[in-house]
């Protein structure tokens, strides 16, 4: 006989979203090593003591933890999410009858009070102690690279720099061109007085975003031009733990001075300072090799910047010999390379802009030279520009030639793992928020939620990650 389901109101429940949760699901693992007991008292000051009694931030955060780390883009789909699966209510401690906070919400709070209080970088930090606690933090190597993200701007609408002046002028711009031009007046306060003037010493050499500004015109090798954030990592090599993020536009020098600004960051507020840091061939300039040798002593695993090397055939610089206790270079001929050929009174650096000195060789010696051909052909005397950090840069180069630069030459490449993962499996490939801001903050919520996958995925050793976000059994 055919069966026939029967529709039947119950005036009771016996309901437990706990066992209807996989106990292999991604959400389990996370929620294992999440604490966010701290956060109600972070922004604490933030509230007002009186009034309607406001949403939980502990509750918009899982919600958000739970869009980075399954690939939810959208806060009006996440919110829709939530409502519906099973496992998401139990994540966020919702019960079945317990209401979604609207997506607008999420806007309001990440305005204000969110980024007022610096909250997703507390929350950041928490998750990375507790790393530290679970024995995944070594300390001793780190890695850091950057990666360009696409920004929420349309490539072929742009504006030129002469209405930035405008802009100034205008009081119904958005927010994000809002907190470009305060950026601007704060980095040039000098360029208030005349608003028709370009504060941006940049700005008239590039392309400029009436939707965000602050996004860079950048292209990689072979693309197409985009306007794009860059997202910088410093991680710790020995199980790829994100140790710090920062957000800066798609331009090299700032994306190698955030390195300055990272590893300050970490060593002040979690007390770790790497021995080692390896990085690509534009982390190799003379000035941050100097910082590091010099001032943090670190030694570093980077393949030296240089472009010194001759393309007219004549003698490399490696070709002279360097003396130090004379302060001088001395060609294959014997000849002295100095940077002073007589005793001043008051003693002079001789340092450039460039932050060099100038070697020369005497006209003398290089006329009567019989290499002179093929030392200088065409001035009347060789000169050498040494970089003041030029210590530093040899210390790379012995490094360079050891095993263990080799070997972690190869470890380098987990961060470039965690920048794959970020784009085709966390789809952050694009941004959705505007502004630096808009980009520190998605940076720092999916660096988060790499943290908690990672955990979830070393300290559970009788599951492995599956493709589709859920954690299959090994």
């Amino acid at each position: 006989m055919m069966g026939q389901a029967v529709v039947q109101d119950q005036l009771f429940y016996a309901f437990n979203l706990e066992d209807h949760v996989p106990r292999d699901h991604l959400l389990r693992g996370v929620d294992r090593f999440l604490d966010l007991g701290d956060l109600r008292q972070h922004l604490a000051p933030f509230y007002s003591h009186t009034g309607r009694p406001s949403i939980d931030p502990e509750l918009m955060i899982r919600m958000l933890v739970i869009g980075y780390c399954l690939g939810i883009r959208s806060e009006r789909r996440l919110c829709e999410e939530v409502h519906l699966n099973l496992a998401y209510r139990w994540f966020c401690r919702l019960g079945l009858e317990d209401r979604v906070p609207d997506h607008s919400t999420f806007s309001k709070n990440r305005h204000g009070r969110f980024r007022q209080s610096d909250a997703l970088r507390f929350v950041f930090e928490a998750v990375l102690r507790r790393c530290m606690c679970e024995g995944l933090v070594g300390g001793e190597g780190f890695a850091i690279d950057a990666s360009i993200i696409k920004a929420d701007a349309n490539r072929a609408s742009k504006v030129a720099s002469s209405e930035i002046a405008q802009w100034r002028q205008s009081a119904s711009c958005s927010r994000a061109v809002r907190e470009y031009l305060e950026g601007l007046e704060v980095a040039n306060p000098m360029a208030n007085d005349v608003p028709e003037t370009p504060v941006d010493a940049d700005v008239g050499s590039r392309n400029i975003s009436p939707t965000d500004p602050a996004a860079r015109w950048t292209a990689a090798p072979g693309g197409p031009a985009f306007y794009a954030y860059s997202t910088n990592y410093l991680i710790d090599l020995s199980a790829g733990i994100i140790l710090d993020v920062e957000a800066t536009t798609a331009h090299r020098t700032q994306e190698v001075e955030s390195t300055r600004t990272m590893i300050d960051r970490v060593e002040q507020r979690l007390g770790l300072k790497p021995q080692r840091l390896v990085g690509d061939t534009a982390y190799g300039t003379a000035p941050l090799l100097g910082w590091m040798v010099e001032d943090k002593h670190i030694a570093p695993h980077v393949p030296v910047w240089d472009k010194t090397a001759r393309k007219d055939g004549s003698l490399a610089i490696s070709e002279f010999e360097w003396r130090p206790e004379h302060n001088e270079y001395v060609c294959p001929e014997g000849h002295a390379l100095r940077h002073d050929r007589r005793q001043f009174s008051a003693p002079r650096t001789r340092i450039t802009k460039a932050d060099t000195t100038i070697f020369r060789a005497g006209q003398a010696d290089c006329g009567s030279c019989a290499r002179k051909e093929f030392c200088c052909p065409n001035t009347p005397s060789r000169k050498i520009a040494r970089s003041i950090h030029e210590d530093a840069r040899e210390v790379a180069r012995t490094i360079a030639q050891t095993d263990a630069y080799r070997q972690l030459r190869r470890e380098r490449k987990k961060v470039e793992v965690l920048f794959a993962h970020l784009k085709r499996i966390m789809r952050l490939d694009r941004l959705r928020l505007r502004g630096i801001s808009g980009a520190r903050d998605e940076f720092l919520l999916a660096a988060t939620a790499q943290n908690l996958r990672r955990m979830a995925k070393r300290l559970m050793p009788e599951v492995v990650e599956g493709a589709n976000g859920t954690m299959k059994i090994a």
